[in-house]
């Protein structure tokens, strides 16, 4: 297995203009299901959670060095005058790629597909809980 089909709650969006600290686009993942956790450890890649932020449960931060695309339910791209807001509802596919830098060597995620399936706009309101088809 490759790639991983998850569930998850959006968190730091950056999809259509880089992150101004890490200089890439980038999206969290959270809130991932024990199920989503396994999965993705069983690609490899390193789960994060955070003691100080513990409603963002676990996660992953996906980078691209190019805009990351979104879609709706419908498979329609999302524009790039939508932004996606914290607490947004999504499916992702991901899968993950390994490198080498200098003397250290890792696996990262990669961000195959995103799928907004409860879209709160960047400024918008509380969303509601995801579906449980995915991991």
């Amino acid at each position: 297995m490759d790639k991983v089909k998850i569930n998850a709650k959006v968190e730091w969006a950056f999809l259509n203009s880089p992150n101004e600290m890490s200089g890439k686009y980038q999206v969290d993942l959270c809130n991932l299901s024990p199920k989503a956790v396994d999965a993705l450890q069983g690609l490899g890649i390193t789960i994060q959670y955070r003691d100080d932020k513990p409603g963002k449960g676990s996660y992953i931060t996906c980078k691209s060095s190019n805009p990351i695309k979104a879609y709706d339910e419908a498979g329609m791209p999302l524009g790039t005058d939508v932004s996606v807001g914290n607490g947004s509802g999504a499916t992702a596919l991901v899968g993950f790629y390994e490198w080498t830098f200098k003397s250290k060597k890792g696996v990262s995620p990669s961000l195959n597909k995103l799928v907004i399936t409860d879209l709160i706009e960047y400024g918008g309101n509380d969303a509601d809980d995801g579906g449980d088809e995915a991991l």
